[in-house]
């Protein structure tokens, strides 16, 4: 796992729908809309995986 420049662990398995810059990479990396990936975050919870396999199940 990676470390942040404040000595903290980085989950990078999880996107955290409450933080705008994760959402905003997440909904560019998929191409869908900012609101698609926190519907999907709340639908399925934070897992990456599951929310990329969601959002690939709506396109």
């Amino acid at each position: 796992m990676a470390t942040t420049t404040r000595g903290r662990a980085q989950d990078r398995a999880r996107v955290a729908g409450g933080q705008e810059h994760e959402v905003r990479y997440e909904a560019k990396k998929e191409g869908v809309s900012k609101e698609a990936v926190k519907k999907s975050v709340k639908k399925v919870g934070n897992s990456r995986d599951k929310v990329e396999a969601d959002l690939e199940a709506k396109k």
